[in-house]
């Protein structure tokens, strides 16, 4: 186990918190084919982003307000298999309301849709796409949701699943757990994730101080090579 404390936990939501990975897929895969694009490569740089980014890229001389729109009616049409990930419920209510938030690429009425499709606490700090001037990876969200509970983001542990969401992280001056549940494992190392995480699950509240900055316990995922080398020494 690793011992980290921090004043707060800034987490992302779908693919950390929260599954909505098919939903997403199925539609950016549509989104892709009714405008000529391939489908799997806009469903991998749709995620983590804000929509209206991807938008931006794949069609500059289109209306991105109108586009957005129609992907965020899709998306909020579109909750079959939306579901809690391991650990989620579990860590989010053992944290103090005022220690954690919930930073989305999601708009705000899909972000809602969402939490209470899979009834999800709501948090006290919320920040979604709506509610910055630039979205991940630039590191306006983060920094945003640690002023807005008080905190320097260089004293908060960001969560998250995403390589757009680590890097933006990192640049707030945040450390970042991330979670290999949409992207691979060395996606995320790149980026600059500081641990990888298979889940919530591995994160536990072991204390708070008088202060009540959070003391927490991280199960980081082995590496293939120590794996392969735990292996080894069993068969000695």
């Amino acid at each position: 186990m690793i011992h980290v404390a921090c004043d707060a936990l800034l987490f992302d939501m779908d693919g950390v918190l929260i599954d909505s990975t098919p939903a997403v897929a199925r539609v950016w895969h549509r989104w892709a084919l009714d405008h000529g694009f391939d489908p799997v490569e806009v469903v991998k740089k749709a995620h983590g982003r804000p929509s209206i980014t991807t938008i931006r890229e794949y069609l500059p001389r289109a209306d991105h307000a109108a586009e957005n729109k129609i992907v965020e009616r899709s998306e909020i049409e579109d909750l079959e298999g939306v579901i809690a990930l391991p650990g989620a419920m579990e860590l989010l209510h053992a944290l103090p309301a005022k220690r954690w938030a919930i930073v989305t690429s999601c708009t705000r009425p899909l972000a809602e849709v969402r939490l209470r499709a899979t009834g999800m606490p709501r948090p006290a700090c919320f920040v979604t796409c709506d509610d910055v001037a630039s979205g991940k990876p630039a590191p306006e969200p983060f920094a945003k949701a640690a002023r807005k509970l008080g905190f320097d983001p260089r004293n908060c542990v960001v969560v998250e699943d995403a390589p757009a969401g680590v890097l933006a992280g990192k640049a707030a001056g945040a450390r970042v757990i991330a979670f290999p549940t949409t992207m691979p494992e060395q996606e995320l190392r790149d980026a600059g994730a500081d641990w990888i995480l298979r889940d919530c699950g591995g994160i536990s509240l072991e204390a708070r101080d008088a202060s009540g900055k959070l003391s927490l316990a991280l199960k980081p995922l082995k590496s293939e090579r120590a794996e392969i080398e735990e292996e080894s020494a069993k068969g000695r």
